[in-house]
């Protein structure tokens, strides 16, 4: 939340020429509602379920860039499924870079709460395992966009030539 995933996976699928797909977008399609709304009547628990079928459907389809939400990652099947068919890039920034590209938009429900900035603070505590599973992670706080867009096709064909290659073997 708040390191830039919606804007650089955007570009990122412009630059491989690929389809970009987020994951939020899909739920609220299926769900015929917000996230928010989501979040407000049925729980983190039921949204969770639903975006854990979003991203099972979605992640064994080529020649997209997945736009996941940041907890995305808290349940291992997602993982998996990310990982079985690409590459897990984590985009990250401090607490601080997060609660200004955030404090503005009232849609994001785990921040709207007395203590924003202790909110991201926990999240990420709590997150940081599983965002260690990425396959790498770039700070977005010290690139720009492009510089990001760049590191990551730079990984990415880097990581599928080592796929090939195990292939090979």
């Amino acid at each position: 939340m708040g390191s830039g995933k919606t804007t650089i996976a955007t570009k990122l699928a412009h630059r491989l020429k690929m389809r970009y797909v987020s994951t939020d977008t899909l739920i609220e399609r299926k769900e015929n509602r917000t996230i928010n709304e989501i979040f407000t009547k049925s729980g983190e628990d039921y949204f969770r379920e639903v975006e854990s079928a979003v991203i099972r459907d979605i992640s064994c389809l080529d020649g997209q860039v997945i736009d996941a939400g940041g907890g995305a990652v808290l349940r291992e099947e997602n993982m998996a499924f990310f990982k079985s068919n690409g590459v897990v890039i984590c985009l990250v920034a401090d607490e601080e870079a997060i609660f200004e590209r955030t404090k503005k938009y009232k849609h994001r429900p785990l921040l709207n709460v007395e203590d924003p900035k202790r909110k991201i603070r926990d999240l990420m505590a709590k997150r940081a395992p599983f965002y260690a599973k990425a396959d790498c992670a770039i700070d977005t706080g010290k690139l720009t966009v492009e510089q990001t867009v760049e590191e990551i096709v730079k990984l990415v064909e880097a990581e599928r030539a080592k796929r090939e290659a195990a292939k090979g073997s």
